[in-house]
């Protein structure tokens, strides 16, 4: 599958909240960099927890503004119903992510969702 076939598959997952499928797309050995974390989560399982805790506090929808493809990464652009908008960088060997960086306002997430603002991201 190309970069952008992969994005529109990890996409369709997000949106049905698919944490095994989604924990499934990443190498066991991925990196998760969310500017809001701070210090990457390094492997599947990190990353599954971190998909736990999000879907556990706040339904999400990610919308495709745009994808840019260039070799072994994409691009995804994205907004969702409420108004956030990010952007994150995926790039891919042997059809699974082996790296993520993603970009959004964290601040306007717990607004626009209605979640208290903890401490550190990750705290439930």
């Amino acid at each position: 599958m190309s970069p952008t076939e992969l994005i529109r598959t990890w996409i369709k997952k997000f949106n049905s909240a698919d944490i095994e499928g989604l924990a499934a797309m990443y190498a066991k050995d991925a990196v998760n960099e969310q500017v809001v974390i701070g210090e990457p989560l390094v492997g599947r399982d990190a990353i599954r927890k971190l998909l736990e805790i999000d879907f556990s506090r706040a339904k999400m929808v990610c919308i495709e503004e745009r994808i840019y493809e260039c070799g072994d990464t994409a691009i995804l652009q994205w907004q969702d119903p409420i108004g956030l908008r990010g952007c994150g960088f995926f790039q891919f060997r042997d059809n699974e992510i082996v790296h993520q960086k993603g970009y959004f306002d964290q601040l306007t997430f717990f607004q626009a969702q209605g979640i208290p603002i903890p401490e550190k991201y990750l705290d439930t």
